[in-house]
């Protein structure tokens, strides 16, 4: 069996399993834009939707392997086209969509980064690679290079090598790892007094919450907690926290009929941390993501 048909084989396989694959040649890349879509791309928008900037998978004008992981594929008939052939004789290794399976790879680069995840992260199916681990859970979340040092988060609009069925359980994606997309800065020093954009520092009561099931004192209770673990983080961390804490107050309120008034709660929490030298732009998107982490999950 040559070394294209062997790839061809290993992809219709897990194919059959739901991964959506494509083939990569050398240097673990994809292959090269077939001359329609990289003279189009060139010029501009293509026909393709979305996929030549590489926003979102599905159907292509073209029906070569082109954008890279957008163009990952579960369908047999497309796998073994005559437009893909080509590709299966360049390929060097065949590759995954993660997200596109609803699972995300943890890519671990080096032994500091493996130990990092044994101290830290739950265990799950572990899959060896050329220079150190992919860490697999189920569940997908948006992609990230370098969250912490040789550390690369694989899921959403990208793709991971193949590397072999791995060992172990799948455990579901934990928050902790949700978390480390949260970019921020390193924390500035403390901040007395700190302006948010944010008028009059308004607070949540319950004229914002008329369809919320829990009582002021439970809403209260819950926040104040939250805004404490915010401020303690006064040298690193408190994105990350607020990200936490935002996704703790949305799942309190998923039976609720609504409106909880999340937006507010999420206000007092993106304050919080700016007090504690969180950049707001970054407060404020840790927090967002927070909140509709949970609402994507309940819907």
């Amino acid at each position: 069996m040559s070394a294209a048909t062997g790839h061809l084989q290993t992809a219709l396989w897990l194919a059959e399993l739901g991964l959506p694959v494509l083939p990569l040649r050398a240097g673990k890349l994809p292959i090269g834009n077939c001359p329609a879509c990289t003279s189009n791309k060139a010029a501009g928008p293509c026909q393709c939707g979305d996929r030549p900037n590489m926003k979102a998978a599905g159907p292509c004008q073209c029906p070569a392997p082109c954008h890279g992981w957008a163009a990952a594929t579960t369908d047999p008939a497309v796998l073994t086209s005559l437009a893909w052939a080509r590709a299966w004789q360049q390929a060097g290794a065949v590759a995954y969509h993660p997200g596109g399976a609803g699972f995300t790879v943890v890519d671990l680069d080096n032994a500091d980064a493996i130990t990092w995840a044994r101290q830290t992260l739950p265990t799950t199916k572990t899959v060896p690679t050329t220079r150190g681990e992919h860490w697999i859970y189920r569940g997908a979340m948006q992609s990230a290079n370098h969250v912490r040092p040789g550390v690369d988060i694989k899921s959403l609009m990208s793709y991971a090598v193949w590397r072999g069925p791995g060992a172990g359980p799948i455990t579901v994606l934990p928050d902790v790892v949700r978390a480390l997309v949260v970019k921020e800065e390193a924390t500035r020093p403390l901040r007395v007094g700190v302006d948010s954009s944010s008028p009059a520092r308004a607070r949540w009561d319950r004229s914002v919450a008329t369809g919320c099931r829990h009582t002021s004192a439970f809403v209260q209770t819950a926040l104040d907690r939250g805004l404490a673990k915010v401020a303690a983080c006064l040298n690193e961390g408190a994105g990350s926290a607020a990200y936490g804490v935002a996704r703790f107050l949305a799942n309190q309120h998923t039976a609720c009929p609504g409106p909880c008034g999340l937006e507010m709660l999420g206000r007092q929490v993106i304050d919080a941390a700016v007090d504690v030298g969180v950049p707001e732009a970054y407060a404020e998107r840790a927090v967002t993501r927070g909140l509709a982490a949970v609402a994507v999950r309940a819907s």
